[in-house]
């Protein structure tokens, strides 16, 4: 195995003085969080986002995450040896891929990882990783800070941090151009010899409440002014940097029912956050670029993030689909459609998506663009066609379980509680039993965790995020034209219609090997003369 620099991975001797490193426990990361990071939430400060209701199990189902590359049973598909020269091992999307077998692997990790929290948790570590894992083989790109990208890669790799990032521009006056809203966005107040002295805000930085750091990066319009021109990463605990959170999920699920009636709002809650930094110190050691705008009005399509990001989201999603599919098969079985023709239509609708997403992700893998120094990237052209039919196809099966499942999904009592009140039981077991021989408690469970899925405020939020995911609803669209004008495809497809166009001409074809059959036209006209 190579290094980022080409050298080859120490051995022998060498290798037995290089340090040895290992990812994060489950344990160390519940206690990475445990600083003095500024989270709001309902008007009070969070004291420990481990405790607190609004974040406790999502930290805990993360915690899964760590320990599971730990585990003899999962350490296999999940991780590998790291490439920074220590002895260590890494998750695999980590580390920058220099084989289809990596690449496949890669994909297997993300997957592995997806499951653990049934593809619902889209900012898991290794989504970043997308981002991290192309420094070492990048580095060069974020010149004069490129020491910043190894180090960073080095880093990070090796304990498996948890970077979140907010790169977007809040929602305000968006008909003026950035410099003009300085006031709002992100931007360098002040150059120190101790680091870049920062303001302004970013959305929405998603489960950014729970991790190690956050990279602020810029996506959108073009930047022109350097104060604006920055990427570069934050701790959470950072004086001056606070999180303003949305309504909490978890929250609401812990005080108005039980994990029975919010099975998947009650752990899986990313909490999305406004992502204020007020005059916050960013050493110069946590910059990537600064002051260049064409790099950073370019990060995107030069970095390898959007690749990769598009890559990490069709595996996930993926996941998520196969789970959703899982308990609308289950659903129509136990309302007793499952063999109504229009019923198992709409059904393989929803399994033709689930394929579609597998078999991008699998075409990114084993089909990569080749990059840098031996590196690989997943295939672009797949990732952004996952990138649009994302913005459809979740809307759509979300359609497909509410139009099928319908009322199901409501015809439920109101809390895992009413089960043990004997005055209403005899009831629910009568008539909110399921069909095919499912009791009332399996029926109200199983659309009870439906219904969170694609009904309650938790799978509301889940649609929009499917749909914006990686970019607006036009800016996915166009952003699949420009890149394709950038690579020369669009020249490409110009001249395969312009190919067809010149064989032939007013006087028939003009090619040797094809017969324009130019006496019988004569005979037409002779004849109907």
């Amino acid at each position: 195995m190579t290094l980022p620099n080409g050298d080859a991975q120490p051995s022998g001797p060498e290798a037995a003085e290089a340090p040895v490193t290992r990812p994060m426990t489950g344990d160390e990361y519940l206690e990475s969080l445990r600083d003095d990071r500024e989270i709001y939430l309902y008007g009070e400060r969070v004291k420990d986002v481990t405790a607190h209701p609004a974040f406790r199990n999502s930290a805990l189902m993360t915690a899964r995450l760590y320990n599971a590359l730990h585990d003899p049973a999962k350490k296999d598909v999940l991780t590998t040896r790291t490439d920074t020269g220590s002895n260590g091992y890494t998750h695999k999307f980590f580390r920058t891929p220099r084989s289809v077998q990596d690449m496949v692997e890669d994909r297997e990790a993300i997957a592995e990882w997806a499951r653990m929290t049934y593809g619902w948790m889209g900012r898991s570590p290794d989504y970043k990783a997308a981002f991290l894992g192309t420094l070492g083989a990048n580095s060069d790109y974020y010149a004069p800070f490129e020491d910043n990208a190894r180090r960073w890669y080095k880093e990070s790799q090796e304990k498996v941090l948890f970077w979140n990032h907010a790169i977007i521009h809040p929602p305000v006056d968006r008909h003026l151009p950035t410099e003009e809203v300085q006031d709002v966005f992100v931007h360098v107040e002040k150059e120190t010899d101790a680091g870049l002295v920062v303001s302004g805000a970013k959305v929405v930085a998603t489960g950014s409440a729970i991790t190690n750091y956050n990279f602020i990066s810029h996506y959108g319009l073009p930047l022109r002014d350097k104060k604006f021109a920055l990427v570069a990463t934050i701790p959470m605990g950072s004086p001056g940097l606070k999180l303003i959170c949305r309504p909490s999920y978890a929250a609401a699920a812990a005080v108005m029912g039980s994990p029975f009636d919010y099975p998947l709002s009650s752990r899986l809650d990313e909490n999305d956050t406004i992502f204020v930094l007020d005059k916050v110190l960013i050493p110069w050691e946590n910059v990537f670029l600064y002051g260049d705008v064409d790099k950073v009005n370019g990060f995107a399509p030069q970095s390898g993030f959007l690749e990769r990001l598009t890559f990490h989201g069709a595996i996930r999603l993926a996941v998520k689909i196969d789970f959703i599919a899982g308990l609308l098969l289950k659903a129509v079985d136990m309302t007793g459609s499952k063999d109504f023709r229009g019923i198992q239509a709409r059904v393989g609708e929803v399994l033709a998506w689930r394929n579609m997403f597998w078999a991008l992700s699998d075409a990114a893998a084993r089909n990569p663009q080749e990059w840098k120094d031996g590196a690989l990237l997943p295939r672009l052209d797949y990732g952004m066609a996952y990138r649009w039919f994302m913005t459809i196809g979740y809307p759509r099966i979300k359609e497909i379980i509410q139009q099928d499942v319908a009322s199901g999904l409501i015809y439920v009592n109101s809390s895992a509680e009413d089960f043990s009140n004997p005055e209403i039981r005899p009831y629910l077991d009568k008539y909110v039993r399921g069909s095919n021989g499912y009791d009332s408690v399996s029926r109200v469970k199983l659309m009870k965790m439906l219904w969170d899925a694609v009904g309650s405020e938790f799978g509301g939020r889940h649609e929009l995020y499917e749909r914006n995911y990686s970019g607006n609803h036009e800016q996915v669209r166009t952003d699949i034209f420009h890149a394709q004008a950038a690579s020369g495809q669009l020249d490409g497809y110009r001249g395969f219609a312009e190919k067809a166009l010149e064989e032939y001409d007013l006087d028939g074809w003009t090619v040797p090997d094809l017969d324009s059959f130019k006496e019988l036209r004569e005979h037409r006209k002779n004849i109907w003369s």
